[in-house]
């Protein structure tokens, strides 16, 4: 028996390397998938990537199905301290879960969380992992005069946008965008748009409300609005090798058309 500390300071207690894992978080479960895809037992209805991703639906993360998870009979449950709700992990637990809970607020948290998570289900393939530290590790700091002001809003009808201490924010500011509610005693306050403080860029993501061209920009104008991949912002995973790229030209595109409307 092998005992771990998982990100919120909780014993996980491992026999041998998990050969039934269920994933109760979209971005974790598309690690597994590509570090150790014969693992997954069971995923949430929300797991979408890999796109041919065959295993058991347990319900969703802020609703899963306790009884059926323990049905698969899992060796690890893996869940989220933002994505899942704590009583949920707390009933896996008394029912005899080993339950692993992550918990991401910046790059380097997710890079370290992933690469322990990894280590502990002894996982055969993690060179994205790699190639997601490289790509990050490597990006150069943005000259203080490009950095933009920025609302992140990630909800209308009410009004919600990325607070402070948020894995999101972390990317952002490491791309140029500095959070104007980087410093909310919330993490995604609801504040009205005529309330926010000063700001020059809107970024929207494609979740998880979908935001698009004909939703959301209009309530900004003429603030330029960046319409991103929610899942490059959100997701730390495989989704972290190419989230600058393509958060990158988005943003600038963004910034571009802004300027160019100056």
């Amino acid at each position: 028996m092998t005992n771990h500390v998982d990100d919120t300071g909780a014993q996980v207690r491992l026999s041998t390397a998990p050969r039934r894992i269920v994933s109760l978080v979209p971005s974790l479960t598309e690690a597994i998938a590509a570090s150790a895809p014969e693992t997954l037992a069971g995923v949430t209805d929300w797991c979408s990537h890999p796109i041919d991703l065959d295993a058991v639906r347990v319900g969703g993360t802020k609703n899963p199905d306790v009884a059926a998870i323990i049905r698969l009979a899992p060796d690890l449950v893996i869940a989220n301290a933002e994505e899942n709700r704590a009583d949920d992990v707390d009933a896996l637990r008394s029912a005899g879960q080993q339950v692993w809970v992550t918990d991401i607020r910046t790059v380097e948290q997710a890079l370290t969380s992933m690469a322990r998570l990894l280590e502990a289900i002894d996982a055969p393939s993690c060179s994205w992992l790699d190639d997601a530290r490289s790509r990050w590790d490597g990006l150069p700091e943005p000259p203080a005069a490009e950095r933009r002001r920025a609302v992140i809003t990630i909800w209308r009808r009410p009004w919600m946008h990325v607070g402070s201490d948020t894995y999101a924010g972390d990317v952002l500011r490491r791309l140029g965008v500095d959070n104007v509610l980087a410093h909310s005693p919330e993490r995604y306050p609801r504040i009205r748009l005529e309330d926010l403080p000063p700001y020059d860029l809107v970024v929207l993501p494609d979740e998880p409300y979908a935001f698009n061209a004909h939703d959301g920009p209009e309530s900004f104008d003429p603030t330029p609005c960046a319409l991103v991949d929610g899942r490059s912002l959100t997701w730390y995973g495989p989704a972290m090798v190419q989230a600058p790229e393509i958060l990158g030209s988005q943003l600038a595109l963004a910034m571009h058309d802004g300027d160019r409307a100056i």
